[in-house]
This record gives C-alpha cells, sequence and structure tokens, in this order.
C-alpha cells in the first residue's frame, strides 16, 4: 500500500485506478474533505441509497403478498397470512445483528455488494412458490424467512455511510441513506400492484391466475376474475439486482482506516456469508418455538421469543467468530457497556420499529378492518366474515403512509442537525401517543360497523400522522447515536439499534393480527401509544433534562 500524499488525497492499492481500498480518510480534516473526501462520499452515498433500497422492497414485499394471496384464495387462514409478514420481519430484525459488524470485518464495498446480490435468491424462490399455491406453508414460510437478508442489509448500509461523513453531516447522510432507502417499502407497495397485472416476463414468467376477491393498485380497484402474476411479486426485482450489484462491485470503496483486516476479496465474501449463515439459526430455532403447530410448537408468548432470539443471536456470533474475526467481533461487542446504546436503542424502537412495523401490518389490517361488514348474528356476536361491496383496497392507499414517512426522515436528520436530535424526538414521541391513541379509537368504531369504510378516511391520515412523526424521528434518532458515540463505535451502535428495532416487523404484525382476531384491534394500538409516552419520558431523562449528562444530542 502506498503512504498518503501530502495534500490528503485518497491512496490505493498498488496497481488499483477503481478506488475500491482507500487507505487515508480523514473527513473532520476540512481540507481533505473538499479536495478528495465529499466527492467519494457522496459517490458511495448515490450508489448505496438504491440497494438499500431494494432491501427494503425484497423485505417487506410479503405484506403486500399476502394480501393479494387473500384475494386469489390461496389455501390459509388470515392468521397464517400474518405469520409470514412476521416471519419476514423477526429474520431481517435477527439478520442486522450480524449485519452491524459486517464493515469491519468485511469492508463497505465488498459487504454492500454480496448482500445486495443475495437478494436474488430469495426474490426468484418467492416468484417461484407463488406459482404453486397448492404447496405447503412451509415453503412460504422458508421464503420469508430467506426474504430477510433485506431486512439485515439496513445495518451494514448505515454503519457503513457513517464512516464516510463528518459529524456535522451525518443526520443529513443517515438520513438521506435511510429515508430514500426506506422508500423502498413505498417502492414495493407500488410496484409490486404494478407488475402482478401484466405478463411481465412472457412465457417464462409462468401462467396468471384469476382474482377471486377484488384487488387493487395505486390506481383504483381491480375487479374479481381479472388474471394476475402474483409470482412477479418476486421475480420483478431481477430487473434492478442484477445492474445494481454490478454498481456496487464497481463504484463503491473500502475504507482501510475502517477495516483494516478484511483480507481478501474472497476472505471478505466468506466472512459475510458465515455471519449471515449464522444469523438464521437463532430466527428458525425461535420461530419452531414460538409458531402454532404444525409449524412448530408453540412454546413461546412473542415477548419471551424476541430476547431468546436477540440473545441467541449475539450468543452465536460471539461463539462462532474465529481468528481475527473474534478480534474485532469481541471490540464492537464493547458498545453494550455504554447506556446511551441501550436509551437510544429503545429510542430508535419508537421511530424504525414503528415505521417498518406499520409498513408490514397495514396491508393486511385495511384488508381485513375495511373489507369485511361487521355485523352481530342472532344472539348478538359480532360477525366478520361478510364481504364489504365497499370496501377500499388495501394496495391503492397501503403506500401512503410509507412513502411520508420516508420522506420525512432526511427532513428529520437535517432539522435535527440545526435544533438537536432529542428536541426532535421529543416532539415526534408527544405527537405519537397521541396520533397511535386516536388510531385506536377509529379502529374500534370500525370494527363494530357494518359500514367501517365510512371510518377509512380518519383512519388513514391518523396513520399517515403516525408514519410522518416516525420518519422524522428516525432522521432524529440517528443523529442524536452520531453526536454521542465516537467514530469507532457510532457505526456498530447505528447497526445495533436498528436491528433491535427492526423487531417492529415482527412486532406490530402480531399484535395487531392477534387483536383483530380477537376482536379488538384498537387495543394494539393503545399499547404502542403507552409504549411511546414511557419513551418520551425517557428522552427527556437521558437527554432534556437540566442534570443530563449529554443535553439535546
Amino acid at each position: 500500500m502506498k503512504p498518503a500524499s501530502a495534500a490528503g488525497t485518497a491512496v490505493l492499492p498498488s496497481g488499483s485506478d477503481s478506488g475500491a481500498d482507500i487507505a487515508d480518510w480523514r473527513p473532520e480534516d476540512e481540507k481533505f474533505w473538499e479536495s478528495t473526501g465529499k466527492r467519494i462520499a457522496y459517490r458511495n452515498l448515490w450508489i448505496s441509497i438504491p440497494a438499500l433500497l431494494c432491501g427494503f422492497a425484497v423485505w417487506g414485499m410479503w405484506g403486500i403478498i399476502t394480501v393479494q394471496m387473500l384475494n386469489l384464495g390461496f389455501p390459509f387462514t388470515q392468521a397464517e397470512l400474518f405469520t409470514l409478514t412476521a416471519i419476514a420481519g423477526i429474520s431481517g430484525a435477527t439478520m442486522r445483528i450480524p449485519a452491524s459488524f459486517l464493515i469491519r470485518l468485511a469492508g463497505g464495498r465488498n459487504t454492500i455488494f454480496l448482500t445486495t446480490a443475495m437478494l436474488l435468491a430469495p426474490a426468484i424462490g418467492t416468484g417461484m412458490a407463488l406459482q404453486h399455491p397448492e404447496w405447503p406453508l412451509w415453503v412460504f414460510q422458508l421464503m420469508a424467512l430467506w426474504s430477510g437478508v433485506g431486512g439485515g442489509n439496513f445495518a451494514s448500509s448505515m454503519s457503513n455511510i457513517s464512516t464516510f461523513f463528518p459529524k456535522r453531516l451525518q443526520g443529513t447522510a443517515l438520513g438521506l441513506n435511510a429515508g430514500l432507502g426506506n422508500f423502498g417499502v413505498t417502492t414495493m407497495q407500488i410496484v409490486i400492484p404494478l407488475v402482478m397485472t401484466v405478463g411481465l416476463f412472457g412465457a417464462f414468467g409462468g401462467e396468471s391466475r384469476a382474482l377471486v376477491k377484488d384487488s387493487g393498485w395505486i390506481f383504483g380497484k381491480i375487479v374479481a376474475g381479472t388474471p394476475t402474476w402474483i409470482q412477479n411479486a418476486g421475480f420483478a426485482w431481477v430487473l434492478s439486482l442484477v445492474p445494481l450489484s454490478v454498481l456496487c462491485w464497481f463504484g463503491m470503496s473500502n475504507l482501510k482506516t475502517v477495516s483494516p483486516d478484511t483480507g481478501g476479496t474472497l476472505a471478505a465474501f466468506a466472512k459475510v456469508t458465515y455471519l449471515y449463515t449464522l444469523a438464521f439459526l437463532p430466527s428458525i430455532f425461535m420461530l419452531y418455538l414460538y409458531l402454532p403447530a404444525p409449524t412448530g410448537l408453540g412454546l413461546l408468548n412473542m415477548w419471551v421469543a424476541i430476547p431468546l432470539d436477540i440473545v441467541c443471536a449475539l450468543l452465536v456470533m460471539r461463539l462462532a467468530a474465529f481468528g481475527t474475526m473474534k478480534e474485532n467481533v469481541a471490540k464492537q461487542f464493547a458498545i453494550f457497556r455504554n447506556k446511551h446504546t441501550w436509551s437510544m436503542t429503545v429510542l430508535y424502537i419508537v421511530t424504525f420499529g414503528s415505521f417498518i412495523g406499520f409498513s408490514m401490518a397495514l396491508p393486511l389490517a385495511i384488508t381485513v378492518i375495511f373489507g369485511f361488514q361487521h355485523i352481530p348474528d342472532a344472539a348478538g356476536v359480532m360477525q366478520h366474515a361478510l364481504k364489504n361491496p365497499n370496501a377500499p383496497s388495501a394496495l391503492t392507499y397501503a403506500w401512503i403512509g410509507p412513502f411520508v414517512g420516508a420522506a420525512a426522515r432526511p427532513i428529520g436528520g437535517w432539522i435535527s442537525d440545526k435544533v438537536g436530535g432529542s428536541i426532535v424526538t421529543q416532539w415526534i414521541s408527544a405527537a405519537m401517543v397521541a396520533a397511535s391513541a386516536a388510531v385506536g379509537y377509529v379502529m374500534l368504531q370500525a370494527y363494530q360497523s357494518a359500514t367501517p369504510e365510512h371510518y377509512f378516511m380518519p383512519f388513514m391520515l391518523l396513520f399517515v400522522a403516525l408514519f410522518l412523526a416516525s420518519g422524522i424521528g428516525n432522521g432524529s434518532t440517528f443523529r442524536s447515536i452520531g453526536f454521542i458515540f465516537d467514530r469507532q463505535q457510532a457505526g456498530p451502535v447505528l447497526g445495533w439499534t436498528s436491528a433491535v428495532a427492526a423487531y417492529g416487523a415482527f412486532i406490530a404484525p402480531v399484535v395487531i393480527g392477534a387483536q383483530i382476531k380477537a376482536g379488538t384491534p384498537q387495543n394494539a394500538m393503545y399499547g404502542f401509544a403507552i409504549f411511546y409516552a414511557l419513551c418520551l419520558v425517557l428522552n427527556w431523562w437521558f437527554y432534556l433534562r437540566a442534570g443530563a449528562e449529554i443535553k439535546n444530542p
């Protein structure tokens, strides 16, 4: 490796002109940043964003797929379809735990390229499975589990981008990466209903199936009997993942100051593959204990299953690491001795946990709450099986909330850079308490009505308010992390907090689905409101009160 030049330019390996490995990186040095660093940092950011977008799309696609499976008459119950969304959620969350450490172990370019290319497997596999509604439930559960790779990519992507930018720009940079990357949820919710209306791949893409129930897309209702290519929900992502993988390989960089011991390219790939493979083990074990028969044993409550999954994932990672990997993992485990790791983790659950959880649960919740008339039988027992002829289509409206939340995230980062992250977090926590309680009340009214569509507009407006607040809060909490922690710890902390918050993608579908099944959907939202109120107090105690150790980071 050549030494750094006096001018502070990035240094490349001998014989290389690709900029793949950079040995001299000093973003806090204003001269270096303006002459060299800014160009490289933003190039990596603009490539990172669409790669992360596709990761979110593949991870979150089961929220839309399950709605269309219901519309096509797949032989699964509503509860079983909610589990598919939940399985994708918990898998993606668990994958984030090793992903938060991958950048230091394997390098940014190596990690982002390989994890983007990995998305091809669940995309193609899901497309194949959806052509066979007669296949058993466990096949679709396996595909949902595999889609968690896309969720894991967020932790490595954010950890990577945080290393490229000076602290004064981290709120904006991380807000752009995460906010525009979050558009993967919206993109998926618009693109999947669209590509299911056409034979996108001709004879190679398989045959269509006729809708049993009315469906929809961004432009309105699609009536029953219309041909639908549901398999395109998976296959379509191949068209973007292949060129994006190439772009990652030729356009991104490894910062040797952050990842000094990656080894060769194949060794780096082996580390990523090894740790990602290990992450599946605790997910599979926990889901086997949690899911009811015939898939699992049904032994665990969700609130036991999630901590068990986290502990098992950390334990597997710690025990299975070897050589220099073991030393690096041990160094990064130091973040758990810092109390602010835990406080920021809880606060990020409020923001991103809500965003991804509601994104996963909302489409099917709209279908179940507003797609049926809720009428008491002769004995006075409320029934929820009669189709509502005036039902709004989930596929027409579900994208709006995630779109608003993703768009708000860069704004949240920018505002937080100006006034402080914790002030913004306090504002949005208060807003989320009020909005979630109000949503609960509207859900109560709708689920007791023969004409639930009358409550749909306030329901959607309140959910959009929740997404707006969570999006702004996503930017504010990540800005605070960049301020509180030094450069060596900020990346792993960003990854860790995003991993735990991602369990919202498991919690929200399970909680909302269970409460709908019990006939009390409002209780789910009331519970979320209580949690947000507790976190409002937590944020004030650690970062806003007069004696706070770190004031308004």
